[in-house]
């Protein structure tokens, strides 16, 4: 397949910059060295892409604020689970760009990280909302869309799960071209793999769909770490299949690529007993790569992600492959911005997440 030009996606659909770009790209040389076979290993570290709150997330919502922007909206809505990243990020940027951000949340176990988000969300001013199932969330979204109309006479702009709508999955068609172009700049060969995260799918099928347009022959894992009801093959092939069209649609001369479960292999090994539950591998590789990196990553995403690579890499899969480890998780330092936010302000079922010495 012929790679197209360096593709404006911006031409013709919403965008508004929050990103600093491009995000680092490095060869790791301490981590290698613990693990076992493998040719080489790189980091592309998305932690960096906002000093506000970066991530993944980022990308995504720099097309969907966008939209919401052109329509004019006020307020966001979107999804999570307590402890969002999504959620928070969404909050956050939303704030910065003169709205604000609804959360509809859901039950989680209580890793330390999920007090912080709670903390940011509420000193941005978001609006919080907890629901102890999922069908009580579906008549809080209603209800909450209703009221919101009502006081202000707009609807909220409702934003997908992760911002994995196939607009905010071209966050990652454009994410694939970046690393493109800095591997052409290095002279460096293309990844045989990129380990990423498999949540609401928009980072590993906009990375896989970009690849493929890129005429790369990348494959992407992609580490689940939800309940699989949530992230499969199926909706990952029709959320490929809607941004696959939404891209032919605004640019015409962009290849039609049909989704290819090859380039897309969903690992479902390293999920564990539920989102966001520690594993001992998950635990060990967050561990590897703070001590030889100097890089922190998460229990819920990233640690379980790095825990495949780790044992792919000790069985030998790997060995002569050049490795991609995309990282997700956000490192700009939350630690002021958390410590405006208040315990007391947080929705009562909410507060049991965050200690009383925290806020």
């Amino acid at each position: 397949m012929p790679r197209p030009g360096k593709i404006a996606l911006e031409l013709g659909l919403p965008y508004t910059r929050i990103g600093t770009y491009p995000t680092p790209l490095r060869l790791l040389q301490l981590l290698p060295a613990a693990l076992g076979d493998v040719g080489s290993l790189s980091l592309k570290d998305d932690g960096l892409s906002s000093p506000l709150y970066g991530g993944n997330k980022v990308r995504k919502l720099e097309l969907v604020l966008g939209e919401a922007i052109r329509r004019g909206a006020r307020e966001v809505l979107t999804f999570g689970f307590a402890g969002s990243n999504h959620a928070t990020a969404t909050a956050v940027h939303a704030s910065k760009l003169g709205m604000r951000g609804i959360s509809m949340l859901l039950p989680q176990a209580n890793p330390p990280y999920v007090a912080t988000n709670l903390a940011v969300s509420e000193a941005v001013g978001a609006e919080l909302h907890y629901y102890r199932s999922m069908p009580g969330l579906v008549a809080g979204v209603l209800w909450q869309l209703l009221r919101h109309r009502v006081h202000s006479g707009r609807w909220p702009f409702v934003i997908a799960p992760g911002g994995s709508s196939p607009l905010g999955t071209l966050g990652f068609v454009k994410a694939a071209f970046e690393l493109v172009e800095q591997l052409e700049r290095e002279s460096s060969p293309p990844p045989d793999i990129v380990y990423v995260p498999f949540g609401s799918g928009g980072t590993a099928v906009g990375l896989a769909l970009g690849f493929a347009a890129a005429g790369l022959s990348t494959r992407v894992a992609a580490v689940r770490v939800t309940e699989a009801k949530h992230a499969n093959e199926r909706k990952a092939a029709k959320l490929w299949r809607k941004t696959a069209a939404l891209l032919v649609a605004s640019d015409p001369s962009f290849p039609r690529i049909p989704f290819d479960r090859a380039r897309l292999v969903i690992r479902d090994e390293f999920f564990g007993r539920g989102y966001a539950v520690v594993t001992r591998e998950a635990a060990e590789a967050i561990e590897l790569m703070k001590n030889h990196e100097g890089v922190q990553l998460d229990v819920t995403y990233t640690g379980k992600t790095l825990a495949c690579l780790i044992a792919d890499s000790r069985s030998g899969v790997l060995a002569g492959k050049h490795v991609l480890f995309w990282n997700t998780y956000n490192a700009a330092d939350l630690t002021s911005l958390a410590a405006r936010g208040s315990r007391a302000r947080l929705p009562t079922r909410l507060r049991a997440y965050v200690p009383r010495t925290t806020l």
